[in-house]
């Protein structure tokens, strides 16, 4: 029952955050110059990548910004080749990159975010991607709701589905069993929604990866991703970023619940925070530290060992992705657009 109602709350949060507007009009059907919007810029954005001197946002209706430090104003709107949210981007070398969103879209730029192509997009299994991640230029992975999984060896000119049964709880491997045995249809339709949603997927340092994402899940891989192993973990609701520091890793989900631990994922410690806001994004900062950004504007500080402050709140918004320019400031992104963090 716990893990149903910490279900809901987590589809919840992620349709209010992220949920296509109606009557938005088909990619194939969108004049590219007609995109560029003035306001865009305060619209919501949910992403933002840096490579070297190449930092790209993304966010609704598939709007792409790029920044120049030397330009007025320093982020600038890109046409787009989709009109489907993006929610996540992540570049390999300053040139190539990818972003994932809604309608199951991937797009792909070779020139630093000036341009983008639709590599894959799949409206009509209606779930979005939620995060990407390349181990080098041809070969790479993408995840999402309900246990998306895509993965590709050549740059992404093609993907490939992947169905990763040992995430599911025990009961469900042996429902699953069953019913395929009785009924091929309806054992395809049942397992399309019972892997949790797969939120973050990150390349540790030390050549692993490590995936977080609904009721708890936290995974790690020894093989980039073709198999993963469950870790058990001390809480239920959903994990939306995990980052890794000097000494470890943190993880950071709902109702502003944080946990550190070290290189070997065995003992898990809470981080008191003084907010129960949902926590999206974070940065290392230079003490060896984090700094985090969460609903209801919330910006805070983590220290080393482990201690939560309040740094500053905006009111009325979401934030939902923090990031370090090449000159050293910090940017944020949330539901009323991207801000500089003086």
């Amino acid at each position: 029952m716990l893990s149903s109602m910490l279900r809901f709350i987590s589809i919840f949060l992620f349709a209010v955050t992220l949920s296509p507007s109606i009557a938005i009009a088909s990619s194939d059907s969108l004049s590219l110059s007609n995109q560029i919007q003035p306001l865009a810029i305060k619209s919501i954005i949910l992403d933002i990548a840096v490579k070297d001197e190449t930092m790209v946002a993304v966010g609704e209706r598939g709007h792409i910004f790029i920044f120049d430090e030397k330009s007025t104003p320093k982020w600038r709107q890109v046409p787009s080749p989709t009109s489907s949210h993006l929610t996540k981007v992540f570049f390999t070398t300053p040139s190539l990159g990818w972003a994932v969103g809604h309608d199951a879209t991937i797009i792909h730029t070779q020139d630093a975010g000036l341009t983008w192509q639709v590599q894959m997009s799949s409206p009509e299994i209606e779930k979005p991607l939620m995060d990407v991640l390349f181990f080098d230029t041809d070969n790479g992975v993408a995840i999402g709701a309900y246990g998306l999984f895509y993965r590709t060896d050549n740059g992404g000119k093609n993907w490939t589905p992947e169905y990763h049964e040992e995430l599911l709880f025990e009961e469900d491997i042996a429902y699953l069993a069953e019913l395929k045995a009785e009924d091929e249809a309806l054992y395809l339709s049942e397992r399309s929604t019972l892997l949790p949603h797969f939120n973050r997927i990150i390349a540790t340092n030390d050549g692993r990866l490590i995936m977080v994402g609904e009721l708890g899940l936290v995974s790690v891989s020894d093989d980039s991703g073709v198999n993963w192993q469950k870790l058990d973990f001390v809480y239920e609701g959903s994990l939306f970023n995990v980052i890794e520091s000097d000494n470890g890793f943190y993880v950071m989900g709902l109702r502003g619940n944080i946990f550190q631990t070290g290189l070997d994922l065995n003992r898990w410690d809470q981080v008191m925070l003084p907010t129960k806001s949902t926590i999206n994004g974070a940065i290392l900062a230079k003490d060896g530290g984090l700094r985090v950004v969460g609903n209801a504007g919330v910006i805070l500080d983590i220290t080393a060992n482990g201690k939560g402050e309040l740094v500053t709140q905006r009111q009325g918004e979401n934030l939902v992705s923090i990031a370090r320019d090449p000159q050293g400031h910090i940017w944020v992104a949330g539901t009323k657009g991207l801000f500089e963090l003086k």
